[in-house]
């Protein structure tokens, strides 16, 4: 029996932007899992690879929907209880730079307003960043770790143009005012550097890798598990405000020895450390415990009975 914390998934949810690797494989889970998905994509080219996931087309219909389109969003929020929201960077503007912020602000407004505007939506999942919580002035005379009550300083962003994490923090923070202006029942996952082939040096997150491995704070996310998190805080029904997620903290020279190669495979190798080099562990900084204290009864196998899919009755928190 499922603990009682959870509810009953609901019927249809909208996954946006389906396009990119957590949104395609969060599509992936939430099927396998049994409930139905409007998968919104910005890049058309992913459409055929999103509709290989299910051969039934009334439990996957796809949309194409631009954040910057409030139209295209309504439409594909039509009829759904619950949305996972990632932002993807717009095609003709891949490289987060100072103007980011501007354009994940507004869409993340466009999403929240949308939401807002959709009696049937019980629930939004907001994927933001780490980078979003552990940029700031005072970090290394912090007493405490850095946890989801943390903010990063905009201002210090835009002094050292850590533009991924001013643009996280901005589109975050103004989803929040929104959701809470708004009456709607939002609950942010505040994931790490998300670990995969496609990762490369050039990642915006790695802005300030250097400074984030001093402080403690330097963590990864594979993919599943962000996954697994994502489904459990828009199931049990005492998730709330934001969680920090990841599944490994970079604080051994041997793990950014590794993480380095992997990025740039074509540099030259580090030399061997000494020994005591080897044995410097770098103090971990940073908590995920709100997190883990929720996912420990989450059941990350589970098949939804089909009789059982139904719209939830849990109530809207305002």
């Amino acid at each position: 029996m499922a603990p009682a914390s959870l509810h009953e998934p609901p019927n249809t949810v909208c996954v946006m932007d389906a396009s990119g690797r957590l949104g395609s494989r969060l599509v992936d889970r939430l099927l396998r899992r049994g409930y139905s998905v409007h998968a919104a994509v910005q890049n058309e080219g992913e459409i055929d690879r999103l509709k290989e996931l299910s051969l039934d087309a009334e439990k996957l219909k796809i949309f194409r929907s631009d954040p910057f389109d409030y139209q295209s969003i309504v439409d594909a929020l039509r009829g759904c209880s619950g949305l996972f929201y990632a932002f993807e960077p717009p095609q003709d503007q891949p490289n987060y730079d100072e103007y980011m912020a501007e354009v994940e602000v507004r869409a993340a407004h466009n999403v929240l307003e949308a939401c807002a505007q959709t009696d049937t939506i019980d629930k939004v999942v907001f994927t933001s960043s780490v980078t979003a919580a552990i940029w700031s002035d005072d970090r290394k005379s912090l007493e405490s770790d850095f946890d989801e009550r943390h903010w990063s300083n905009v201002n210090l962003c835009r002094k050292y143009k850590l533009w991924h994490a001013l643009s996280k923090t901005l589109a975050e923070k103004a989803a929040w005012a929104l959701a809470m202006d708004r009456g709607v029942n939002m609950v942010s996952m505040n994931g790490g550097l998300l670990m995969g082939p496609d990762l490369s040096i050039a990642h915006p997150y790695l802005k300030g890798a250097a400074e984030m491995y001093e402080d403690g704070v330097f963590v990864t996310v594979d993919v599943d598990f962000l996954v697994d998190a994502h489904l459990c805080v828009f199931e049990d029904v005492s998730a709330y405000g934001r969680y920090l997620c990841f599944s490994h903290v970079i604080n051994r020279p041997e793990d950014a020895h590794k993480l380095a190669q992997m990025l740039a495979p074509s540099a030259p190798s580090m030399p061997p450390s000494s020994c005591d080099e080897e044995l410097k562990i770098i103090q971990q900084r940073i908590s995920n415990k709100k997190l883990n204290k929720l996912m420990v009864d989450f059941d990350r196998g589970v098949q939804v009975d089909q009789s059982l899919l139904k719209k939830s009755q849990i109530p809207r928190a305002i």
